[in-house]
């Protein structure tokens, strides 16, 4: 008898625009983030600010890969099966783990560190300066909201000049290409070297997304805050930090590029590499 076709679950399309969400919610973090240190930081202090909020951003991943290491131990449907009633261990194939569960704990947490947001003051005396007199203060909210609405006008009418500008701006586009080639070999890790550690090593899911948080993330949070605190310790400027990233970047390129010499002996596989028989 032939198999019957079972209609697809649309469960997907909410974990699709839960996604969505949540990347407006954390896109504005990085680019606004960044001009409100920028705007009321120190020249000198900056990078060392910078670093730490790009240190947090590592951390961030890093404990989610340990979540999801835990939870990627627990079976898809706990609360509603028992543990005598599984058969199987998180080494089978067939395992799946509560991967719900991350995204439940997490959007909590997130709700309730963006809640500090609103307090955040719309403008902040740069560091090392004074207050301005509250009378001067006063008299200046005016002439500055009206600014305001004027400045929204023409950002609005000038936001595809500027585009075009930044298109045409070699360093600008140079600088966005590494950012891509940069992210897409780490997502690329991420997303395909759980399942390689799974299938060469024999590990479980939970351990190979441990191993991954592990070995990986903590390296990235020491580089990102040893860079910050040598930027503000020398003053390091725009030039000499653009010469300190191409020759660090090409070391790191060399030793990628050894790791095509570090081969391991292929996991048999029936059907692939060994017959059946």
């Amino acid at each position: 008898t032939e198999c019957e076709k079972e209609p697809g679950s649309l469960l997907w399309i909410f974990v699709m625009v839960g996604n969505i969400v949540r990347g407006m919610g954390e896109t504005p973090i990085m680019p606004l983030g960044i001009s409100y240190l920028e705007d009321f930081a120190k020249a000198e202090n900056s990078p060392f600010y910078l670093a730490c909020l790009h240190t947090a951003t590592v951390i961030g991943p890093f404990l989610g890969l340990l979540l999801a290491s835990f939870c990627a131990e627990l079976f898809v449907d706990i609360g509603s099966v028992g543990a005598d009633e599984i058969t199987i261990t998180a080494t089978d194939a067939r395992w799946v783990g509560a991967w719900w569960l991350g995204i439940l704990i997490c959007a909590l947490l997130n709700l309730l560190v963006g809640i500090p947001f609103w307090f955040l003051p719309k403008s902040l005396v740069k560091e090392g300066e004074t207050n301005e007199p509250e009378e001067a203060s006063e008299k200046s909210v005016a002439p500055l909201q009206e600014n305001d609405k004027n400045e929204t006008k023409q950002t609005m009418y000038d936001f595809i000049p500027f585009l075009k500008a930044l298109f045409h701006n070699p360093v600008y586009m140079l600088f966005i290409c590494i950012t891509v080639l940069q992210f897409s070999a780490f997502d690329g890790m991420i997303s395909f070297m759980p399942k390689y550690l799974e299938q060469q090593f024999g590990k479980s899911a939970s351990d190979a997304i441990f191993l991954i948080g592990v070995y990986n993330l903590p390296v990235l949070c020491v580089g990102y805050f040893s860079g910050g605190l040598f930027m503000k310790k020398f003053k390091i400027n725009n030039y000499q930090a653009a010469n300190i990233a191409f020759w660090v970047s090409l070391l790191e390129y060399l030793l990628y590029f050894a790791a095509y010499w570090t081969v391991c002996d292929t996991s048999p596989v029936a059907g692939l590499t060994v017959s059946y028989q």
